[in-house]
């Protein structure tokens, strides 16, 4: 059996590149019996962000029923907020004293980040892949699936697991990334060039999954695309095009050389208006789930805590397995 381990960060809202990217995999995982799946909120590193304390706790709330209403199944798979289980700091802090500062200083995520919250560049912002770290490390995880964004953060969690091995003897598994071969990365679809961002500032570039049908289908049909009349899927010289037909491959269910050849002989405007409706449509159960579990909250509270329970007891036995190896007395 291998274990799955991946977070989502509770902040602002899930985007269409989010469901694709990653929650419809976690799905699709925790379906196959040879899986055993963790999904968590990771509030821990939302917080790298000032936010408001009310949206935070709205946020976390509202990421957890949105997580089972698509379709993670709290009897399949341990799904609980990261804040709830103290072991992600302990051991964060415990690898922190097994990573370089030189390590830290060349992630291109505290680069990005820097350069837009040049008035909040905290430690945690420069520490957040250690955490990421100590987050897949408690669960021996086998697997972790990610975007293409996230692979140097699964490299530096593999040196810190094989630097710990290398001087203690078997302490960690080491993980490997996985990136699904459809719908991996999403992008704007006002800026093809660029990821599909829940902080991008203009709001025709991102597809809420709670949006409204109308809204959904107003932003498809303003999407950028290009000047030529050719539908194919060619990433470096159709950016707008490609990635049209990368969510419509998802939401149909088909290979993308399937969706370029049923494709055949649209104009873009009936491109953007089929994908616009097979998103609404692959929406539409998922967004009635949500209504009805965010007016659940006292099911939710006892979903996330039976969850971090779980969580728990894992992740204590991996902290006190390094704690032991590194020469800590024992409770």
């Amino acid at each position: 059996m291998k274990t799955i381990y991946s977070a989502i960060q509770p902040s602002g809202i899930m985007t269409l590149g989010n469901y694709i990217g990653a929650v419809n995999n976690w799905r699709a995982m925790q379906s196959d019996a040879g899986n055993k799946c963790i999904f968590a909120l990771a509030d821990l590193h939302t917080i790298t962000v000032r936010q408001r304390p009310e949206d935070l706790l709205k946020n976390s709330w509202s990421f957890y029923a949105l997580l089972l209403a698509v379709g993670i199944d709290v009897s399949k798979s341990i799904v609980y907020m990261q804040s709830h289980v103290h072991q992600h700091s302990e051991l964060a802090w415990l690898l922190n004293c097994y990573t370089y500062v030189g390590e830290m200083n060349r992630m291109t995520q505290f680069k990005d980040k820097s350069a837009k919250h040049s008035d909040n560049i905290n430690m945690g912002l420069m520490d957040y892949p250690v955490l990421m770290a100590a987050d897949i490390l408690l669960y021996d995880t086998d697997l972790v699936p990610v975007g293409y964004d996230q692979l140097q953060h699964i490299e530096i969690t593999r040196d810190i697991a094989l630097r710990v091995n290398n001087i203690y003897g078997d302490v960690f598994k080491v993980p490997e990334g996985f990136i699904p071969k459809v719908g991996a990365k999403i992008m704007s679809l006002q800026d093809p060039e660029s990821k599909m961002s829940k902080s991008d500032p203009n709001p025709n570039a991102v597809i809420s999954c709670l949006d409204a049908p109308e809204v959904i289908m107003k932003k498809f049909k303003r999407a950028v695309t290009d000047s030529d009349t050719v539908i194919a899927y060619d990433p470096d010289n159709k950016a707008g095009i490609s990635n049209l037909l990368r969510i419509l491959a998802v939401t149909e269910g088909k290979s993308v050389e399937e969706t370029v050849k049923s494709c055949e002989g649209l104009r873009y405007g009936d491109l953007k208006v089929r994908v616009g409706e097979s998103v609404v449509e692959m929406l539409r159960p998922f967004q009635s789930e949500y209504a009805r579990l965010i007016n659940s909250m006292d099911y939710l509270a006892v979903c996330a805590k039976e969850g971090a329970l779980k969580a728990s007891d894992i992740a204590e036995k991996t902290l006190a397995r390094f704690k032991s190896a590194i020469g800590f007395a024992a409770k």
